[in-house]
C-alpha cells in the first residue's frame, strides 16, 4: 500500500515511461495485448487518480459513468479521441486530454512509405523474394509507377498532412489539398476548396483528416469513382474514412492501382479481403511506432495526467 497517488496504464509504455511514472506516483499496469472490454477498464481504474489510455480502449458515456470517483482524468496516448465520449467526461467533471505534434514526423514518414510501397509495389516484390519464388531479373519484373510528377491529393493540411506533402515534394510530387480554410504550411501547394475537384485531379490521394460523424465513410464509392483511372490510395488517420466494400472492389477493377493502408475500420479484425488482394500494402497500425515518437507520447500523457492530479491545467486538454 502507499499513499501516492495511482496512475493506471492500459497499456504497456516505453521503460522511460513507466520508470518516470513509478518515480512519483503508484503505478498499475495494463496487458499489452489484450484489449480491454468495459468491464475490465472499469476494474482497472479502482482507486486510480488518472487513466492513460490508447484508442483500443472504448470509453462510452455507460463506461464513463460507471468509472471510480478517484479518476480525475484520462489520459489518451494518441492525437485522436474518437474513442472518448467528450461530453459524456464533461458532464461528470472528468478531464481528458491527447498527445498531438510528437507524432507528426513519424507518422509523414510512413505515409512516403506507404505511397512508395503502392506504386512500386513493394509488398508484391517482398512476397515473391521470401516465397523463393524470384527467378532473377527480368525487364518486366513488377514494374510499378514514378511518383516523380504525379499529382497528390491531400484531405486534412494539419501537422501531419502538411509533413507528408514536404516530403512528398522532395520526391518531385505536386501537392493539392482539401482543408476547411487554404493553409500557407507548405509553399507551392495548392488549394483545393472542393473535395470531389480534389478527388478528380489526384493520382494518389492520402487521407489525414480526424474521424468524424462527417467524415466516416469519407471514401466511398462515388468519390472512389471521381479519383483517375490507376490512382493510388494511402491512409494513415483512421480506418473508418474508408467504406471497405467500395475500396476493395476498386482495387479489384484496376480503377485503383494500389492502396497502402496502416490503419483500418475496426482494427485488428480488418476486412479479411484485403489480405487475398496482391495490390494492397498493409501495416499493423504503426504510424508513430519509432522508439523515439512513442516514449515522447507516452511522457506526454504522463504530463497530462500529472498536471490534473496535481490542481494544475494540463498541457493538452480536450475536456
Amino acid at each position: 500500500m502507499t499513499d501516492r497517488p495511482l496512475i493506471a496504464l492500459t497499456r504497456r509504455l516505453p521503460a522511460a515511461c513507466e520508470q518516470r511514472v513509478e518515480a512519483r506516483f503508484a503505478l498499475r499496469l495494463g496487458d499489452d495485448d489484450a484489449v480491454f472490454t468495459p468491464e475490465k477498464i472499469i476494474k482497472h481504474a479502482e482507486g486510480a487518480a488518472a487513466l492513460i489510455v490508447t484508442p483500443t480502449e472504448q470509453f462510452t458515456p455507460a463506461v464513463i459513468a460507471a468509472l471510480p470517483a478517484s479518476v480525475k482524468i484520462i489520459s489518451c496516448v494518441s492525437v485522436g479521441f474518437e474513442h472518448v465520449d467528450l461530453p459524456a467526461a464533461r458532464a461528470r467533471g472528468l478531464r481528458v486530454a491527447h498527445t498531438p505534434d510528437v507524432l507528426t514526423d513519424a507518422t509523414a514518414d510512413l505515409t512516403l512509405l506507404l505511397i512508395l510501397a503502392a506504386t512500386r509495389r513493394a509488398g508484391e516484390g517482398e512476397r515473391m523474394v521470401r516465397a523463393g519464388a524470384w527467378t532473377g531479373l527480368r525487364p518486366n519484373l513488377l514494374l510499378g509507377r514514378q511518383i516523380k510528377g504525379l499529382r497528390l491529393g491531400i484531405v486534412g493540411m494539419g501537422r501531419i498532412g502538411a509533413a507528408a506533402a514536404r516530403r512528398a515534394q522532395a520526391f518531385g510530387m505536386k501537392i493539392l489539398y482539401h482543408n476547411r480554410a487554404p493553409s500557407d504550411l507548405v509553399p507551392g501547394a495548392v488549394f483545393v476548396p472542393s473535395l470531389e475537384d480534389l478527388l478528380r485531379q489526384s493520382d494518389v490521394l492520402s487521407l489525414h483528416c480526424p474521424l468524424s460523424a462527417q467524415t466516416k465513410g469519407l471514401l466511398n464509392a462515388a468519390r472512389i469513382a471521381l479519383l483517375p483511372d490507376g490512382a493510388v490510395v494511402v491512409n494513415t488517420a483512421r480506418g473508418g474514412l474508408i467504406e471497405d466494400d467500395a475500396l476493395i472492389a476498386a482495387l479489384r477493377t484496376g480503377k485503383i492501382y494500389g492502396a497502402g493502408l496502416d490503419v483500418f475500420a475496426n482494427e485488428p479484425a480488418i476486412d479479411p479481403r484485403y489480405r487475398t488482394l496482391e495490390n494492397v500494402f498493409l501495416l499493423p497500425h504503426i504510424g508513430s511506432g519509432t522508439v523515439e515518437t512513442r516514449t515522447a507520447m507516452g511522457m506526454l500523457a504522463i504530463d497530462n495526467a500529472e498536471a490534473v492530479i496535481e490542481g494544475r491545467e494540463p498541457p493538452h486538454p480536450l475536456v
